[in-house]
């Protein structure tokens, strides 16, 4: 299943803090964010530059949008991205949102990640 993909531009970060702080303001913030809750953690992706001192962030990552918006009731998309990127051993972090998917790489990888996903049939966008 040959999808679209769009990079997005910028550096991405991901934050982890204790699971009952309230979600901080500058976690909305950028042109993508994410915050998710669960009893163990709270965790934010958001753009590196919006994250303050003090926050220790996994950054480095680049932000790959499915071109969406896809049913629910579609299989194998998410799987479509991910098999290629295991197979060249490329380390991922995958998110979604009720319209699309979300796939982030580090940036050190991201070359070798968009010809995995070429040579599987996506074509991957800037912007």
């Amino acid at each position: 299943m040959p999808l679209t993909l769009h990079l997005l531009p910028g550096e991405f970060a991901v934050c982890r803090l204790p699971p009952n702080e309230p979600v901080p303001a500058w976690a909305g913030s950028g042109d993508f964010s994410s915050v998710t809750r669960t009893p163990d953690e709270l965790s934010i992706i958001c753009p590196a530059a919006q994250v303050p001192a003090g926050v220790k962030p996994e950054a480095g990552w680049r932000l790959l949008k499915f071109a969406g918006p896809f049913a629910f009731t579609e299989t194998g998309i998410l799987a479509s991205v991910l098999t290629p990127l295991a197979a060249a051993k490329i380390g991922l972090l995958a998110t979604a949102t009720f319209d699309t998917d979300y796939v982030l790489v580090k940036a050190a990888q991201l070359d070798d990640a968009l010809r995995a996903l070429a040579a599987a049939g996506h074509t991957v966008r800037s912007g």
